[in-house]
């Protein structure tokens, strides 16, 4: 890999913003573009308000996830709303183009222009890594949202990926009562090696009325009407997992039950620590695809 290139990093958030900064204390020429409120995070960076030259430089790299409603890019720090289709019309198919979750119409808008992009969130190095400060940030909104101690908490996770996984090791560490509920026999195994109680996931309706913190790391329906009705009251439910995620949150506020959806957690806890896994998987992609 060449010791100096020059990147664009368009969209996103305080992760995006440190990614940046990162690049360009490593001698790199970098360009951002609908990041303005972050600037003061990357004062190494150059501001673009326009897409001019983007097409000349070695890598694009777009905010995880790429888009935060269909055909709109993720953007938070930005001042406006930025459609995608314009942006990617400015790049050239030789390009290397890097983005977290591309969904389906983001990878048709690509597929029309003829560009290709490599989806660094399905890299195992950035979510393994990503698995640590979602975990730390974790105990922190437990810590702050929970009346009594981490220590002797019963706590329930659902599903044991390297999330779940990274989750429940902190929270044992800490002295909570923890149980992990999965499907898979394989989670399970790994589970009561590490010395944590085991359920499959079919007992959760057994489990949930004597748990003062459940964390769930599925992206898919956990909990529904009837297992929420099966909560105490003053249960808090965590919900880590990406969209769509794993509760109904409707019934949840139907019935009074207190339940944080918890999206991009290494962005908001550690957005300096998350840039610089990204960061680690570019230089990855950049150097396996030999450039």
């Amino acid at each position: 890999m060449k010791q100096e290139r020059t990147f664009w990093v368009v969209g996103g958030d305080l992760r995006q913003a440190q990614l940046a900064q990162l690049l360009a204390r490593d001698g790199h020429t970098v360009c951002t573009y609908a990041l303005e409120q972050g600037t003061y995070a990357a004062p190494d960076a150059l501001v673009c308000s326009m897409l001019t030259g983007i097409d000349r430089s070695d890598c694009v790299i777009f905010p995880l996830p790429v888009c935060s409603a269909p055909g709109i890019l993720s953007a938070p720090l930005s001042e406006q709303e930025h459609f995608l289709a314009p942006i990617l019309d400015f790049l050239s198919p030789d390009q290397l183009i890097c983005g977290g979750r591309f969904d389906s119409d983001t990878l048709h808008i690509l597929s029309q222009r003829g560009l290709q992009a490599c989806d660094y969130f399905e890299r195992e190095e950035l979510i393994v890594a990503n698995a640590v400060p979602t975990a730390e940030g974790t105990v922190q909104i437990a810590m702050e949202e929970l009346p009594i101690t981490i220590h002797n908490a019963r706590v329930l996770i659902t599903g044991y990926g390297r999330v779940g996984k990274a989750t429940a090791q902190r929270f044992a560490a800490l002295g909570a009562k923890v149980t992990v509920a999965a499907r898979s026999c394989e989670q399970l195994a790994w589970a009561d090696t590490c010395g944590l109680k085991r359920a499959h996931i079919s007992h959760l309706p057994d489990l949930l009325g004597g748990c003062d913190l459940i964390i769930n790391t599925i992206p898919a329906p956990v909990l529904g009407r009837d297992a929420l009705c099966a909560l105490r009251p003053d249960a808090l439910v965590i919900d880590l997992a990406s969209k769509p995620g794993g509760i109904d949150m409707d019934a949840a506020a139907q019935l009074g039950r207190r339940v944080i959806w918890a999206l991009s957690l290494p962005g908001k806890v550690a957005p300096i620590t998350a840039g610089a896994c990204i960061r680690d998987t570019i230089y990855n992609i950049l150097r396996e695809a030999g450039k």
